[in-house]
């Protein structure tokens, strides 16, 4: 059950920071190559990596390499494991949706 908690949380902490709140935005609107992210941001090439990992591991963004340029976009299944996990958290205590059965996992 930890495992399923663990795997919550990273989507929230890739949620949780102004920098990548903004990237998700961007996303939103198709793939953008990272350059095009980073030109939008006062932060450096590591430091965006460092949040488009975060992002990456939580599931909500998928990453295409091409050539040297890497490609980021919303990922389908995140986008509805997120929207689904956020339902079920605030669903009123009458629906019966327990935390344990939440599906954050891939």
């Amino acid at each position: 059950m930890k495992e399923t908690y663990a795997k919550c949380v990273e989507l929230f902490k890739a949620l949780s920071d102004v920098n990548r709140l903004l990237i998700v935005e961007m996303l939103t609107g198709g793939e953008l190559c990272a350059c095009r992210i980073l030109e939008k941001f006062n932060i450096t090439q590591p430091t965006l990596s460092h949040h488009m990992k975060i992002l990456c591991d939580s599931g909500l963004v998928k990453v295409r390499k091409q050539g040297k340029w890497t490609y980021y976009s919303i990922s389908k299944e995140g986008r509805k494991k997120a929207v689904s996990l956020l339902r079920k958290l605030t669903a009123a205590k009458t629906d019966d949706v327990k935390i344990c059965d939440l599906e954050c996992e891939e």
